[in-house]
C-alpha cells in the first residue's frame, strides 16, 4: 500500500514494533523528526524520547528509546536503540526510582567520567518519564 511505510523499532534484546504506519515522529538529534511514506533516505542519531507511530489502522503506538540510530528509506523506517520500551510497558515507579538513583550518582560522582555517565543516565530517565506522561495523556 503506497500510503504506508514499514516501521521496525529494534532494541538490543528484541523487536519492539514491526508493522505498517502512516506516519512516524521521533526525537532527532537537531529536533523532532516527522516521517511519511516515500521520505528521502536518511541516517541520523536520535535522542532519548518517544517514537510515536501512527499505524495503518489509524491507532497510535508509543515506544520509548534511550537514543539510537534512525535509518529511513522511501519504503521503510528502522529505529535501532540499545534500550526500547513499549509505551504500555513503561513503569512510573521504576522510572522514578531509576531517576532518583541517577541523581544520587550525580551527587556522589568523583570524576568527570562518573559525572558524564550520571548525567547521561539522568537524561535518559528524564526522557523516559516525559515519554510516559505523554503516553498517559493520550490514553
Amino acid at each position: 500500500m503506497a500510503n504506508t511505510i514499514q516501521v521496525d523499532v529494534v532494541s538490543a534484546e528484541e523487536s519492539i514494533f514491526s508493522g505498517q504506519a502512516r506516519f512516524v515522529a521521533l526525537p532527532g538529534e537537531a529536533g523532532e523528526l516527522g516521517i511519511y511514506p516515500r521520505h528521502t533516505p536518511l541516517i541520523t542519531r536520535i535522542r532519548p524520547g518517544a517514537v510515536r507511530i501512527e499505524t495503518a489502522e489509524g491507532g497510535e503506538e508509543f515506544v520509548f528509546v534511550a537514543g539510537g540510530i534512525l535509518e529511513v528509506q522511501p519504503d521503510a523506517v528502522t529505529v535501532l536503540s540499545d534500550t526500547a520500551i513499549r509505551g504500555k510497558d513503561l513503569d512510573d515507579e521504576k522510572a522514578s526510582a531509576a531517576k532518583k538513583a541517577a541523581e544520587e550518582a550525580l551527587k556522589n560522582a568523583k570524576s568527570d567520567i562518573d559525572i558524564a555517565m550520571a548525567q547521561s543516565e539522568l537524561a535518559v530517565m528524564a526522557a523516559q518519564i516525559a515519554a510516559l506522561r505523554k503516553y498517559r495523556q493520550k490514553k
